[in-house]
């Protein structure tokens, strides 16, 4: 009875313990639904290409930061970006670095059961200097995502990807 008791405790334990690390940081709850997952989102690029994308969100540093990992076309391009809680911005900021040579850094502000972020990009060789998108959730196992281009001045449509979620699909680099 003892053992038993004993072995209770510890699988009580071991469960509280491993729930307490995979929570996120508060801040960052409102995109819990992402995080652990594989996502695929097909869409066509501006210049009628076919393009799929997988999209693979981690939980990062004790749950303080998330990682997403993506490519294109397996990979053809791709990149990593970091969410955290910039307590001096007091705003979710990211990172993005991209296998193209550029990167973007920006927020994530929420609005209802939508999330727009602002990018500010450096190094574009297509004269983008900022990026806002839109992201929704449609249904538990999908999203979308609309966002536009400040171009030399100009704000010009983006890209609108559906995602899906898909945990058999893998990040590919090169």
């Amino acid at each position: 009875m003892k053992k038993i008791f004993l072995l209770t405790v510890l699988i009580f334990t071991i469960s509280i313990c491993t729930a307490q690390q995979k929570e996120i940081s508060e801040p960052l709850k409102p995109f819990a639904p992402f995080v652990g997952k594989t996502w695929v989102g097909e869409f066509t690029d501006p210049s009628g290409k076919e393009m799929r994308d997988v999209s693979k969100w981690e939980r990062i540093l004790n749950g303080n930061a998330i990682r997403i990992l993506h490519s294109l076309n397996k990979g053809m391009y791709g990149g990593e970006t970091v969410l955290y809680y910039d307590k001096a911005k007091k705003a979710v900021s990211f990172h993005y670095f991209t296998t193209a040579g550029f990167q973007t850094s920006g927020t994530f502000e929420f609005k209802n059961d939508e999330f727009i972020g602002m990018e500010n990009v450096t190094g574009s060789e297509d004269g983008i200097t900022l990026v806002k998108s839109v992201s929704k959730f449609i249904d538990k196992n999908s999203f979308e995502v609309k966002s536009q281009y400040l171009q030399k001045g100009e704000w010009i449509k983006g890209h609108h990807i559906k995602y899906k979620l898909d945990n058999s699909a893998k990040v590919i680099f090169k």
